[in-house]
């Protein structure tokens, strides 16, 4: 066996546990770095939910959606916006969602004051989303979805469904048309509100 052979295998395989040795080393760099950025997002999230209380909804009202239409809170008769004494501080809205509308079509709320929806769905996953305002959730169905929104100026808004729920989904959407304090007065004592 020549002795320089011997040498140049030797340090070829010196170089190749060097080399393994240096891919260790990165892969350890990258095992801190995950493991880091893992922990950093527990804390976010622990802060989050002990100081700030950002959870999970706790208290979920269940509903037949096969039945919500026939009688109770979501009959036909009494979707839209609900009757409201004159010391009441929050407008009540009840939707359905149902393949491929919102009903009813057209909601009229009053600006500067809290606007309640109250939502279900009476088939499939449904989402309800007002561009340019907070209002956005998701209707589960067998579930009443509830959020409470303020719009600060009059005009119109769609009210969309933004989670996709079938061929016809481009088409579900309704109005929600806000009113002045004043004009939704005048449209109390002309009696047009519930």
């Amino acid at each position: 066996m020549n002795p320089n052979s011997w040498i140049s295998k030797t340090r070829s395989e010196l170089g190749l546990i060097l080399q393994d040795m240096q891919i260790e080393h990165l892969e350890k760099n990258w095992i801190y770095l995950a493991t880091a950025m893992i922990g950093f997002m527990v804390v976010i999230l622990s802060i989050g939910a002990v100081f700030l209380h950002l959870n999970p909804p706790s208290h979920w009202e269940t509903i037949d959606s096969a039945s919500l239409h026939l009688g109770g809170e979501f009959a036909e008769d009494k979707l839209g916006v609900q009757p409201s004494k004159p010391s009441d501080v929050i407008i009540q809205v009840k939707l359905v969602a149902a393949r491929y509308g919102f009903f009813p079509r057209e909601i009229v709320v009053p600006a500067d004051k809290k606007i309640q929806f109250r939502m279900a769905s009476l088939d499939v996953l449904h989402g309800a989303h007002i561009p340019m305002t907070n209002m956005s959730t998701m209707i589960v169905p067998g579930h009443i979805s509830e959020v409470t929104t303020v719009f600060p100026k009059p005009g119109e808004y769609p009210l969309l469904c933004n989670e996709y729920c079938g061929m016809g989904h481009d088409h579900m959407w309704s109005k929600v048309t806000v009113l002045s304090q004043n004009d939704w007065d005048a449209r109390k004592n002309e009696g047009k509100q519930p």
